[in-house]
Order: structure tokens, then sequence, then C-alpha cells
């Protein structure tokens, strides 16, 4: 078996070359390295890529050694050329593109480690197996074992809030509480890599990825939830009402807090799954559901990614390869243990595009397929960029891209494409109905798209303690979200690690900039189809002016700082909230006139 190539081995290929050829020109040095480093670094992420998928498709120890042994050779190559990079990046006289690209060399990191030997297998091996218990946890309904993709569809449609605390309990018990002590020690290992690379800690190296300093960063992402909690006020209050009316003051109070089991999801991050509890009389019965529709059509998994694909090539963009379909995991094995949670791939960063998916039949997973699509297309779209600038704008944007398009799943939308009879679109005295499905999901989302890193960040930081981890996590989802578990939760509880995102060390903010984002650049498609009616019913789907632009935006990837890619194709440049907030203005209004007698907050 070949041997990993070591940290020394890495350093002397990548800095004793340039020192020697060019120690009087440090523009040319700092040049050469450049070339050398990104070489490697694609060769890496492509080797890694293999790993990780083979990993995930087929879990078991044999591939979480590989995916670890991969991330290990990665993670300490990214290390050494951040360090290296900090070295030159203060050369005077240096072009455009290698100071962008030593830029990013420091912030690509997601998840570092330390130089000394073994750090880098460390951190590799506990992501991995942290991953590995996610991959393989599995809840309970009704005393029986159920896995995590079950449990999401279940938690959509079960109304039996025994039922319903039972799958809650026991799968964030199941799942994230055997992570506790891995999870700490993976936040020891990496603070320790981002603080040789110059940072206070693992929270503030993820900050810098944003073309500006980490506290003005922060400082954006609350200037953002300001501008869009007022409407999340409104909807939590009308929310909490119904689930009362429905439940009882026993299981829901008529104040305080909402009971997270009851919300329609396993995290209450996405409330569209209980539309049917809180949709209002008259305007609430939109004559449809996108999942009998599907079922109605006889759409299969593959169908619906081929719907998927169709949006994008209205556009007047190319159909996905031959080999995404040959090479995609559409639907769960039988055979063997797998990750659920849905993802977009670019294999070689060409067009060995896949999605990794266990689609189920429904709206939800409709909507998602669009948004992972949306990823393989930005995929695509950068594919001829040097390896440093195969990215998205930033992380926000590679999220919003695919949303974007899945705002655009309106009844229009679904006409188009032969779903829904046009005599069953919904009337205009529908659109209250319209906007509050839509905000079911959009909207409630905002502060769980928020906390996830607002939580992260203290941990990094060391201001949770992870005696306190559990404690922390249920006060910060009250504080910002207004919901509470479902039964008590003891001290060893580790209620953040039942969410993917957690143990996979995946940044979240993004998600929350993406929510934002997508209505900018729906509002800035709709104007440019020249769509008159109300923004929510635009359809941009065909436009292949649209197409253009939205491609020109893409092909950028991340060579530019993220304002010129937003300026490119919504002409400003700055991140608002302002898009949002108009496009659920009528409901925003309907809201507060049903909330009367209320009491707002929790």
């Amino acid at each position: 078996m070949k041997r990993l190539v070591s940290l020394a081995a890495l350093s002397a290929a990548l800095t004793a070359a340039p020192a020697m050829a060019d120690a009087a020109n440090p523009q040319q040095a700092a040049k050469d390295f450049v070339t050398k480093a990104e070489a490697e670094y694609a060769r890496l992420g492509i080797e890694g890529g293999q790993a990780e998928w083979v990993y995930q498709t087929y879990i078991n120890q044999d591939t979480e050694a590989l995916t670890a042994r991969a991330g290990a050779a990665a993670t300490e190559f990214n290390v050494k050329t951040a360090i290296e990079a900090a070295k030159h990046a203060g050369t005077p006289g240096l072009d455009y593109d290698t100071t962008r690209k030593l830029a990013r060399m420091r912030t690509l990191i997601v998840l570092p480690a330390a130089t000394k030997p073994g750090a880098a297998e460390e951190v590799a091996t506990l992501n991995a197996k942290l991953q590995g218990v996610y991959g393989k946890g599995k809840g309970t309904l009704r005393g029986a074992p159920i896995n995590g993709s079950d449990i999401e569809a279940a938690m959509g449609t079960n109304r039996n809030p025994d039922e319903l605390k039972e799958m809650w309990l026991s799968w964030h018990d199941n799942v994230g509480k055997p992570m506790k002590d891995d999870y700490a020690r993976l936040v020891a290992a990496a603070n320790a890599g981002a603080q040789e690379l110059g940072y206070a800690d693992t929270g503030a190296l993820w900050r810098s990825n944003y073309d500006m300093p980490p506290e003005q960063f922060a400082a954006l992402t609350e200037k953002l939830w300001a501008e869009v909690k007022p409407l999340y006020d409104s909807l939590h209050t009308y929310v909490r009402m119904k689930l009362n009316q429905k439940y009882g003051d026993a299981v829901q109070g008529k104040t305080g807090p909402i009971r997270a089991d009851l919300l329609g999801n396993m995290w209450a991050q996405e409330w569209g799954n209980i539309y049917d509890v809180v949709a209002p009389a008259g305007a609430g019965d939109l004559g449809f559901d996108t999942t009998d529709l599907l079922k109605e059509k006889g759409y299969d998994p593959l169908r619906m990614v081929k719907g998927g694909e169709g949006f994008f090539t209205s556009l007047g963009l190319a159909p996905l390869p031959k080999t995404f379909w040959e090479r995609s995991q559409f639907v769960k094995p039988q055979d063997r243990e797998v990750v659920c949670h849905a993802s977009a791939w670019n294999l070689d960063n060409v067009d060995d595009l896949r999605i990794k998916m266990c689609i189920k039949v429904n709206g939800d997973d409709f909507t998602t397929i669009h948004h992972e699509l949306g990823h393989n297309f930005y995929q695509r779209a950068y594919n001829k960029q040097p390896a440093y600038y195969l990215d998205g704008a930033n992380d926000g944007f590679h999220e919003a891209i695919g949303d974007t398009v899945a705002l655009s799943i309106t009844p229009e939308y679904l006409v188009q494409i032969g779903l829904l009879d046009r005599a069953k679109v919904p009337s205009a005295d529908k659109d209250t109905g319209l906007l509050l499905r839509q905000a079911m999901d959009k909207v409630a989302f905002l502060p769980f798209g928020l906390l996830i890193d607002r939580w992260r960040w203290q941990v990094f930081s060391g201001e949770i303690k992870p005696a306190d981890y559990g404690k922390s996590w249920t006060d910060m989802r009250l504080n910002y979200q207004g919901i509470i578990p479902p039964g008590p939760r003891g001290a060893d509880a580790f209620d953040a690690g039942a969410k993917y995102h957690i143990p996979a060390m995946v940044p979240y903010t993004r998600y929350f900039l993406a929510r934002i984002l997508q209505f900018q650049f729906y509002e800035a498609a709709c104007k440019q189809a020249g769509w008159k009616g109300p923004l929510h019913r635009c359809s941009f789907y065909g436009n292949k002016d649209v197409g253009k632009k939205f491609n020109a935006m893409l092909e950028m990837g991340a060579s530019k700082p993220w304002p010129d890619a937003l300026h490119a194709f919504t002409g400003s440049r700055e991140i608002s909230g302002k898009a949002m907030m108009a496009y659920f203005a009528p409901l925003k209004k309907w809201l507060d006139q049903q909330n009367k007698g209320q009491k707002p907050g929790w």
C-alpha cells in the first residue's frame, strides 16, 4: 500500500524550488508557489471527492478509513499552503489572481488541523466517525426502529403528538448523544489548526471567507436578520395559535414557545408540512397538492430528477451528461447503509456531475431536486476556472441558485410542465394561502439558518463548554426560533448532533444567506423576464434571456468578490432582505390582522 505523502515532502515540493530560483524576485516566487499549489490542490480534491463519494454511498469501516485518509492528506496540504500563503500575501506588486488565490488558500479550509504529526489524521478520522454515526442512526416509531429519512417523511404527515414526540426524542437521543465526546475532541483539534493559521478559532476562520473582515460579516448577518425578523415573529404567533386550536393547551400552549416536534420537520427548520393545520379558511384550500400531482402523473424518482433538469435546460443551459444518470444515487439502496442527506457533486471538476439522494415521491423532494441541480449547473458553469476559483461567489450563492429556481415552482410553472391543469390554478383570492405555504418554509427557516453557526461560533470560541452543549443549544433555539423540545433533555444530551451539518462540520450561515439572496435573484429574474403579475406567482421557466445572464454570473465562480457577482445579475452590490419582505408584504399584513388579541413572542 502506498503511504501518504508527508507534510515535510509537501513543504519541500511547494516551497524549495521557488525559494532557490526566485529569491531575488518575490513576486515570481509567489506566482510559482500558487501555480504548484493549485495543481496539487486540484489533484487532491478529485481523489478526496472520489473517496468521500464511495464512503457516503457505501458506509463501512473500510470506506470510512479511505475517506479519512484522503481527508487527512487534503487537510495537511491545505494547512501547509495556507501557512505558506500568509508569508507571500504581504509581497508588494502581486497581480490580481495571485493575490486573490493566496487569500483563498487561507480561507477555503473548513476543517483545519495543526501541523504536528497525526493531527490531520485525528481530525479526518473524528469527522468520518461522526458522519458514520449520523448515517447509521435510527429512531423509533411505536417502538420499532426507523431510519432518518423515514422519520423525516413521517414527521411531515403524522399528527399524533405522542408519536411525534417519540420520533423526535428517539432520534435526538440515539443519534446526537453518542457523538458528544468525539465532537468536543474534534472542536479542540480544529481550533488548534485554525490558530496556526492565525485565526482565533475555527469560527473566526469560517467568517473570514466572505471578502470582508470576520467581525463585519457577523454584523452583516445580524443586520439581515433584523430586516426580516418582524415577518418571522408574525408567522410564529399565527402558527402557535393554529397548533393550540388543533392540539389543545395540554400539548401546545396559547402563549410562549412552540413544541418543536409539532412543526412537521425533525429539526423544526421548515414548517411547510403542517400547512394543512394552519391553512386559512377559503384561501387556504389551494385546490392542489404537489405530492398528489406527482403521484397522479406517475412520477417516480428518476422522472422527478428529469423534471428538475428540464427547468435549467428551458433557460438554454445544456442537459446533464449521460454519466450523471449512470452514477448518481437517486434512491436508498436496500443492501447497505448510506448517507441519505441530499448533496450535489462534481467528481472531476469538469462534468462528472452527480446528486446523492434517497428520493421519495413528494413535493418536498421535488423542490430539493431543483435545489441540488442548482449546485450541479453552477459547478459546470465555472468548470473552466482555475482550481482555486472552482466555487460559488460565496457559499450562500451556491445554495441560493437552486432555491431561486425552486421559488419558480409556482402554479404557473406546474401548468407549464404539465403537472397541473390550468383550470385548477388557484385564483387571486388564494394568494394568501400561496404566500403562507411559501412562508412556512422560507420564513420559518431564517432563525434556524442563523443559529446553527451562532451556536458553533460560541462553541469554537470556548464561550460554550462541552458540559453546556445541550443546554446552550436548547436555549439558543428558544431565543432565535421560539421553540422547545417535546420532553426534558438530560445533561448528557447533544441535540445539535442530530442535525447532519453539525457532525459533518459543514458551515451553515450559507443557508441563511441563501434564503435572503434567492429573493434578490428571483426578483431580478422576474424583472428581466418582463413578469407583470404578483411577484410570488412569477415563473421565468423557458426564458433564455434570463438564462444567459444567469449563466454569466455562474461562470464567474469565485474569481471575483461576491458583490461583483451579485451586481452582475441584480444590479446591486449589497445583500438585502428587502426583496423578501416585498414578496411577503401582503402576507405580513394578513398575519397581523389574524394575530389581533394574541400575545406575540415567547
